[in-house]
């Protein structure tokens, strides 16, 4: 006897153009391609939301919207940042579950099915996180594997309670993200979801992982764009660090690790997440190894630039985004 399918949500896909601000353009032609591919086609969604915030020529989005008549670009200030942008699109949607997809990510042919599925399981699934991790070829491909910020596949295959998620790859109730909402107004570049996370977990929700939904990420494009984005993660980690214990304090939660540098206090456990990556990354792709020796200096050059990064931050905290945003103003 076979087991009936089971009912699956209404829902929304969300995009946004701002992402590729430093990215490849042709990045989103190739998500969209993905999304064209999955089992559950696109034309099944409420909407399939693009957030222009200009950072795509007008003549291409004209070709995706010929080629993908499902799209809806919908025009967004040029100021219009990355989680604004997400923001504005589930403000809009209509479907019960709000996926969120990014222009540079090439999603797998059951990633939606894999998305929706746990939510029939009733209201205690508010959250379900995806799996990402970097793509790429020969020694930067490889070095990206391991510094970049997605990590290798798990491997695993049944869904579980994770303590963070990424905001290519997840999926929420609209409902719950409307009365949730992932803090825009934040002084990061990328990395509000570390907060949101630790938002949703004080108030006591889950989020949950289905592995098997899985996606890859671009690495980053060109020196200009590898520059930015490494000494911009290093900025992320001060400003995550320090939100996180303001609100543990507020909380009345002093942070567990009062007065330790996390570039001190963290090799421990920054040394484990490297063997991790490691090990996954020969297993999940064993051509790895053989570029792994020239990728090294790229990985030293990549850690180099977080971690001056993340100084700079400390000393002048908001300069890296006022040069940053300096940068794209030229």
């Amino acid at each position: 006897m076979t087991q009936a399918t089971p009912q699956l949500p209404s829902f929304s896909i969300i995009l946004e153009t701002e992402n590729l601000e430093n990215a490849d353009l042709e990045g989103l032609s190739n998500s969209l391609a993905s999304l064209v591919n999955q089992d559950i086609p696109p034309t099944q969604a409420n909407e399939v939301i693009l957030i222009d915030s200009g950072d795509a020529p007008p003549e291409l989005l004209r070709q995706l919207c010929d080629r993908y008549p499902w799209i809806k670009v919908h025009p967004a200030p040029d100021s219009t940042g990355y989680y604004k942008a997400k923001m504005l699109g589930a403000e809009l949607a209509t479907g019960d579950i709000i996926v969120y997809a990014d222009s540079d990510c090439v999603y797998e042919p059951r990633w939606l099915t894999r998305m929706l599925t746990p939510f029939s399981q009733g209201d205690r699934i508010q959250v379900v996180a995806g799996e990402t991790t970097t793509r790429g070829n020969g020694p930067y491909g490889t070095a990206m594997a391991m510094v970049y910020i997605f990590p290798q596949y798990s491997g695993k295959t049944e869904l579980a309670p994770t303590h963070q998620y990424f905001l290519n790859n997840v999926a929420f109730r609209r409902d719950f993200l409307l009365q949730n909402p992932i803090p825009a107004e934040l002084p990061l570049y990328r990395g509000n979801c570390v907060v949101h996370v630790e938002n949703l977990k004080r108030d006591g929700h889950t989020i949950w992982l289905n592995p098997q939904a899985r996606a890859t990420h671009a690495p980053p494009d060109g020196l200009s764009h590898f520059f930015w984005r490494f000494l911009l993660i290093g900025h992320d980690y001060y400003w995550q660090k320090r939100l996180i214990e303001e609100g543990q304090k507020a909380e009345g939660k002093g942070p567990k690790a009062e007065g330790r540098d996390p570039t001190v206090s963290g090799l421990g456990e920054k040394l484990k997440i490297g063997r991790d990556r490691i090990s996954r990354l020969f297993h999940n792709n064993p051509r790895h190894a053989l570029y792994f020796l020239l990728a090294i200096p790229i990985m030293l050059s990549a850690t180099l630039l977080i971690y001056i990064g993340y100084w700079i931050t400390r000393l002048n905290p908001g300069y890296l985004l006022e040069q940053m945003d300096a940068q794209t103003k030229k």
